[in-house]
């Protein structure tokens, strides 16, 4: 069953043709990964799917992008709602100058989901315990985030995406500046949270890619080149771009 349908999707920077005519489906509760060389138009795609992209100058676009049927390009979308339901974990972990509590708890009071503090604590701990930092955090829940390792900070920046319960998770490289053990367990978190969420994550790192995803889309100068389900990519693709990257002999 297809989370995210794009369909003749094109993004323009002013003038330049950053995406053109992307046509996939994106399986519900599975994780796809995107994979291609730098500059091919993985992030563009990806912040395309909560309308990050809409923040910068000059950006427009043209064909649709629906989310469990809804076009997130119609005019009456509430965009606020959009990236509520849509959350982005960034490459490098961002965890807000505030306490890990507050980090967690920051989107529940921006959006007023909750106002409760019982309820608010009950989604913390709920939160925590999803990307396994409850029992470190427990008893440092009002110490800075910034204390927290790089690994720490980036499971906390993905409990404070999911503290208000988004469908879909956006992941833009999350382990580039991680070291290979802390990129390990997030590997595995992913695995572990993909049972409750859609997962669509950017990598440069093709045996990560390999590794954790479903399925995989490969990505060459703005054009969707091919996708199917990862083993297929990997070891027999129908395109020979696809061949020539997934064998190291570009990219």
């Amino acid at each position: 069953m297809s989370k995210i349908e794009i369909k003749n999707f094109n993004l323009y920077y002013t003038n330049f043709h950053a995406l053109k005519n992307i046509n996939i489906n994106i399986a519900e509760k599975k994780v796809t990964a995107i994979i291609g060389p730098s500059g091919c138009g993985k992030s563009t795609l990806l912040r395309s799917i909560n309308r990050i992209n809409d923040t910068i100058e000059g950006v427009h676009t043209s064909g649709e992008i629906n989310i469990s049927g809804e076009n997130i390009y119609d005019e009456e979308i509430d965009v606020g709602i959009l990236r509520r339901n849509v959350g982005m974990v960034f490459q490098r972990p961002n965890p807000f100058p505030l306490s890990i509590y507050e980090n967690v708890a920051f989107g529940l009071k921006v959006n007023r989901i909750y106002s409760d503090r019982n309820i608010i604590n009950e989604t913390v701990e709920k939160s925590l315990k999803a990307v396994l930092l409850w029992d470190y955090a427990k008893d440092k829940l009002h110490k800075s985030a910034l204390g927290l390792t790089l690994e720490q900070q980036q499971r906390l920046c993905i409990a404070r995406v999911i503290a208000v319960a988004p469908n879909i998770i956006l992941l833009d490289e999350p382990c580039s500046s991680l070291d290979p053990v802390a990129t390990q367990k997030i590997e595995g978190l992913m695995i572990q949270l993909n049972n409750k969420y859609t997962i669509v994550i950017v990598t440069h790192n093709m045996q990560q890619a390999a590794r954790i995803s479903h399925n995989t889309a490969f990505m060459l100068l703005g054009k969707l080149i091919e996708f199917d389900k990862t083993e297929k990519i990997f070891t027999n693709p129908l395109i020979k771009e696809t061949e020539d990257y997934v064998s190291g002999r570009f990219g």
